[in-house]
């Protein structure tokens, strides 16, 4: 028997890499995708084959993540339950088809992944491989009971890997899991699953990778300009610390802004974001399985992506367009977060997404500070603001004259009146 293994390298993966080998007798082909682990990566081919592996596939897929995954997501104003970003969910599906698409190269009969049968992983990778490759088995090790049986917690993972001399980051000092890609690292278990433990404490301070706590963030702001084509955007401009710096007597041209792929505006914007505490979330979440669970996420990059298309699309598109959309962002977000990335309602949602952002165009300044992101700015050859129509002052009475709206206001009062009249409402 043949399986492909997700394989991540972390204690989660590398028990079950050796124990799928040992229990099924089966030749184990371990996959990572790189996705934006960087220094997580390292060493990783030689850890997999020395834990048992007969072959370890590292693939680069961080352009097409952030191309064909992040900022369709993005384009679609997605966030879950009014905080998560939707870093791990967005992975899933990249990963789980390029898995795929190495079992059938590799003649192999199986996928697996070490995702727990409390999560949301495991329905993310099935639901991607039911969509794209029906005729494949998934193993699920943590389903079954004699895998719970032999590891009934990660205090048993950990002694299992000493005693296999099996290298992993995690400790009983450090007994919380981390998960980390172009988007986001997300933390949680150990001490997270107290949800009164205040995870911006001094204690947890160690934790976080990507970005440092905005109490010690730099003292001055940083102005940065994100341009906009077609609702992606394509280019970044940074480094100023003052509103000189940042043109706002008069824009720079759009020439100075360095011109970069999806992968280059989510690097430069994590940097960035890191640099100025920004994106950090602790959030309580509704799992698709059933349960609420606490996890803590960096998010630098995409908080100030998503931050300004935000503020372009404000400038730029139409109130009913924006309003239909942003009435299915629910939706569009539960839809990633359960696993339906190959689903044809989210085909079909992306598709009026698309229509939605054809004028998302122009330029965005922002300005961060200590955590905050402030707008500093919008411009757009597409703006629909119109100072003649917008104005307070006394002129502009071609454009707009006050005086409609009596009638518009009568209108739309009357069936309040006539309500009135037959019901009362004190």
């Amino acid at each position: 028997m043949k399986i492909v293994l997700a394989y991540s390298g972390g204690l989660d993966t590398s028990v079950i890499l050796r124990w799928l080998k040992e229990n099924y007798r089966a030749e184990i082909i371990a996959f990572c995708a790189d996705i934006g682990q960087e220094e997580e990566l390292a060493g990783l081919d030689e850890k997999a084959l020395s834990t048992g592996a007969s072959k370890c596939i590292i693939d680069d897929l961080r352009e097409e993540f952030a191309r064909d995954f992040i900022f369709p997501m993005i384009q679609a104003g997605a966030i879950y339950e009014g905080q998560y970003f939707l870093g791990t969910s967005i992975a899933r599906p990249l990963i789980a088809k390029r898995m795929v698409e190495i079992a059938r190269a590799e003649k192999a009969e199986a996928i697996a992944h070490g995702a727990t049968g409390k999560g949301n992983d495991q329905v993310r990778f099935e639901l991607t491989a039911a969509a794209l490759a029906p005729e494949l088995r998934v193993i699920a090790p943590w389903r079954e009971e004699r895998f719970r049986k032999e590891f009934p917690g990660r205090a048993e993972m950990i002694a299992y890997a000493a005693a296999q001399n099996i290298p992993v980051e995690a400790s009983a000092a450090k007994p919380y899991s981390m998960d980390r890609n172009l988007l986001h690292i997300s933390f949680e278990s150990g001490m997270l699953e107290d949800p009164w433990f205040d995870a911006s404490s001094e204690q947890a301070r160690g934790m976080y990778k990507l970005s440092v706590a905005p109490e010690d963030a730099p003292n001055e702001a940083e102005y940065v300009e994100l341009e906009f084509e077609g609702g992606n955007c394509v280019a970044v401009k940074h480094g100023g610390t003052s509103s000189r710096e940042s043109g706002v007597a008069g824009a720079p041209p759009s020439s100075l802004r360095e011109k970069l792929s999806p992968l280059g505006v989510m690097q430069t914007l994590n940097k960035l974001g890191g640099k100025h505490g920004i994106g950090r979330v602790d959030l309580v979440e509704n799992r698709f399985v059933g349960m609420k669970s606490r996890g803590v996420y960096e998010t630098p990059g995409g908080a100030l992506l998503h931050f300004a298309h935000r503020q372009m699309e404000s400038l730029t598109m139409d109130r009913e367009v924006m309003h239909l959309r942003d009435s299915l962002i629910p939706k569009y977000s539960t839809l990633v977060y359960n696993g339906f990335w190959f689903a044809p309602e989210r085909r079909a949602l992306q598709a009026l997404v698309n229509e939605t952002q054809r004028d998302v165009t122009g330029v965005v300044r922002l300005k961060l500070y200590k955590g905050n992101i402030i707008a500093a700015g919008r411009k757009s050859p597409k703006s629909l603001y119109d100072p003649e129509v917008a104005t307070m002052e006394g002129s502009g009475a071609d454009a707009y004259n006050q005086s409609d709206a009596t009638g518009f206001i009568r209108l739309n009062a009357l069936r309040l009146k006539v309500r009135a009249a037959v019901s009362s409402l004190l």
